[in-house]
């Protein structure tokens, strides 16, 4: 790394660390301010790397800088704030119109890549690898294991083992070439551990899972837009009037958007009282109008309830929020709280004193 390099680094400056063994922190630039994720790579392959750098994809996190020294990848790229699906399917929360959604846009990511010339294998396809935001876009992390794939025929083996145990398919543990189909055979065993997470799925699911999760690798999809569109004719025949779009759940106040019931009548119960409390609360020794109090008050509450649920990803502006470490996190959100608590108070203060008559 030259000192051109390490000048444009310095700029980034670590805020919280987000996984200390994998040497991931969240950092923020000195000049934007902006809030990036810092990555240090010993397993990587820089070309990979150099095309997303200069040729930013959809669904792909947006690399702003890279740094190669000693071996070793400095990765800087867009923080994205969201759930992965590892946590989504340990909520049980996820539905199979949701779950069809997630895959179909998994697919349109993969398509980008396997269409490249030649193909990109990202290798590594899991829940922990995949985040889906607040508006319900679905964004594929880590390439480190990702790879160009050749397509000799007389090519028996890429690799040792590179990608996760379980997700990853026979040939990643040398019996042939990685190739997009590849990644077909992790979204099968994924979308298994999805599938086996709902209360109600389609059956049609099975068959999916078993055409992605063939052992030969010519006997699964042809390419992930079959896989496509088979994802696509189930999502056509699930009846949606009941449910809610992804973009639309995303509306929901904190308790409706995961639609369990109890979650619900919590939810009902706490607004209820919230809203009596706002539309009969007084304020002693105040001459300003009740009206504008209350609806501050009411301001307040619920500001600090959807910002502690992070409603419409509104934490992506306090990132210390999503930190690991839990002083951080808990620093996190006493900022945001103070921030919007004593913020409504000086406005309303504000409102009062040009309102009331001298």
């Amino acid at each position: 790394m030259d000192f051109t390099d390490q000048l444009s680094i310095s700029y980034y400056k670590i805020i919280a660390t987000l996984n200390e063994s994998h040497r991931i922190y969240l950092v923020q630039h000195q000049e934007s301010k902006k809030i990036y994720v810092r990555k240090e790579l010993e397993v990587y392959s820089l070309d990979i790397y150099k095309y997303l750098y200069e040729n930013p994809l959809p669904g792909i996190p947006q690399i702003a800088a890279l740094y190669e020294d000693n071996n070793t990848l400095i990765l800087i790229e867009d923080f994205i704030q969201g759930s992965t699906l590892r946590e989504l399917i340990d909520s049980h929360s996820l539905t199979s119109e949701q779950v069809c959604t997630y895959m179909i846009s998994l697919c349109d990511t993969l398509n980008r890549l396997h269409s490249h010339i030649p193909p990109i294998v990202h290798r590594d396809i899991k829940p922990s690898n995949i985040i889906v935001t607040s508006f319900g876009n679905v964004i594929l992390l880590d390439f480190n294991a990702s790879k160009y794939y050749s397509g000799e025929e007389k090519k028996e083996s890429d690799t040792v083992l590179l990608g996760t145990h379980g997700y990853a398919a026979p040939e990643q543990y040398g019996f042939g070439e990685s190739s997009p189909k590849t990644d077909i055979y992790s979204i099968g065993i994924m979308l298994k551990e999805i599938a086996s997470s709902l209360d109600n799925y389609p059956s049609e699911f099975d068959s999916i899972i078993e055409n992605c999760t063939k052992i030969l690798p010519e006997e699964r999809y042809t390419s992930i837009s079959t896989l496509k569109y088979d994802l696509e004719l189930i999502y056509k025949k699930t009846d949606n009037t009941d449910s809610v779009s992804p973009s639309a759940e995303s509306f929901l106040p904190p308790g409706f958007r995961t639609r369990k019931p109890w979650k619900m009548i919590i939810a009902l119960l706490t607004y209820g009282i919230l809203f009596y409390l706002c539309s009969t609360i007084t304020f002693k020794e105040s001459s300003g109008s009740p009206i504008i109090q209350r609806f501050f008050t009411f301001l307040i509450l619920f500001g600090d309830i959807f910002a502690i649920f992070n409603y419409r990803d509104v934490q992506k502006f306090c990132p210390l929020c999503k930190s690991k470490n839990i002083l951080a996190k808990i620093l996190g959100y006493i900022l945001m709280l103070f921030t919007i608590t004593f913020g409504l108070v000086a406005i309303m203060v504000m409102i009062l004193n040009i309102s009331t008559p001298k």
